[in-house]
Parts: C-alpha cells; sequence; structure tokens
C-alpha cells in the first residue's frame, strides 16, 4: 500500500482512511528472534522423528529437551513449514482360510502357489464367453488361458492337467469359491496329485492375483 500512497500523493492517514485500515498496521514490523532458525530446526527435526505427533506433542518434546516455548509459538512454525500429521490409512479387513487360519499363504519359490479365476466376455451376437485364466504367483507368469462357452469343473480339470505335463504339479491352488474351484470332483483330483487348495474369503478382491496379473496391477 505505501507504493500506492506514494504514486497517488496521499498522505498516510488518508490511504489508510480509503481502505479502513489501521495506521499502526503500516508501521509494524515483524519481531525476528535469534533463536527462531535453531527452533525451527528442531521442530522439523522431531516431526521427522515422530510421524504421528502434532505440535501440542512436539511443544512437550520441546520442553523435555530445554526449550522454553509455548505451544502457540510451536503452532506458528508449524503452520510456516507446512507440517502435517498424514492421514491414517485404511486398514484393510483381516484375511482368514476357511480352516480358520489367517493370512494368506505368500509365494516363496516357482509352483508353491498358482491362481485359477474366470473372467466374462461377450461376443458381438450377445452371447456370453467365459476365459479361464491361470498364472504362478511367483513368477507371474502366465501359464495358460482357456475359452470357451462353458467351462466347468471337469474343463478346469483338463486345463490343469494340461500344464501340469510341462510346468510340474504346484504345491498349492488358490481361487475364489466359484462353484468351479470347489466341485468336489476337482478338488478330488488335486489331492490325488497331492495339491492343496486355498481360497478366497468373499469381499477380498485384492485377493486375487490373476485379476491383478490381467489388469497389470
Amino acid at each position: 500500500m505505501e507504493h500506492a500512497r506514494e504514486k497517488h500523493g496521499l498522505s498516510e492517514r488518508h490511504a489508510c482512511r480509503l481502505v479502513n485500515q489501521w495506521r499502526g498496521t503500516q508501521r509494524y514490523l515483524p519481531i525476528q528472534r535469534v533463536d527462531e532458525d535453531a527452533l525451527t530446526r528442531d521442530i522439523i527435526t522431531l516431526a521427522g522423528q515422530y510421524g504421528r505427533y502434532g505440535y501440542r506433542r512436539i511443544t512437550a518434546l520441546l520442553r523435555t529437551a530445554g526449550w522454553q516455548v509455548g505451544k502457540d509459538r510451536v503452532q506458528r512454525i508449524w503452520r510456516r513449514e507446512g507440517l502435517k500429521i498424514p492421514k491414517k490409512q485404511k486398514p484393510r479387513r483381516r484375511l482368514w482360510f476357511n480352516d480358520g487360519s489367517c493370512v494368506r499363504l505368500r509365494p516363496e519359490r516357482a509352483n508353491h502357489v498358482w491362481s485359477y479365476d474366470f473372467v466374462s466376455a461377450m461376443t458381438h451376437d450377445g452371447r456370453t464367453i467365459r476365459v479361464l485364466t491361470m498364472i504362478d504367483e511367483y513368477t507371474r507368469e502366465c501359464l495358460t488361458i482357456r475359452v470357451a462357452r462353458r467351462l466347468g469343473s471337469y474343463e478346469v480339470i483338463e486345463a490343469l492337467a494340461d500344464v501340469m505335463l510341462w510346468r510340474g504339479v504346484p504345491e498349492n491352488m488358490r481361487s475364489d469359491n466359484g462353484p468351479e474351484f470347489v466341485a468336489a470332483e476337482l478338488r478330488k483330483w488335486l489331492g490325488t496329485v497331492w495339491t492343496g487348495t486355498l481360497y478366497i474369503e468373499p469381499g477380498s478382491p485384492w485377493e486375487k492375483a490373476t485379476a491383478r496379473a490381467s489388469t497389470g496391477n
């Protein structure tokens, strides 16, 4: 405002009256304390060490360290430096197996855990087709993709057998609770080749490795 006042030849009193501003504000000079820089550095350091602490708890830590400082001053520096408490991430629902054990089995080597799932699509005539996808969760390798109008448990067994002939037998097979994957014939057949079955709980789409692989995530 000072530059505009001089440009138009106005007195300070007249200029302040025009903008409805107290004259004292034109003469105010911020007081820079000699310890401001050191205090700012300590606040930033503590905020980095204690990421979940706000300015009140940082104030308590500063006082413990010997600073004679109030929370209002710490809050002013906190805001000036743009410090914020990171938002808490919403935890995902805990995952459980059907047998009551928790946390899904993580693949540790090739052929440790395979995953398979169905993807639906539609042809130009409006008829539905089903796509069976299968991957090795450890290597992220696509083992097979089978497309047909209908794919049931017997077709799943056939696809598994074809892959096992050249890839070997997996230790575990993971899938959702779809009727093709929980069918007695399929479970019995997997038991004969000593392959365990892992089922994804409903409402846990992030557990589908085949879905993640097909979307590139």
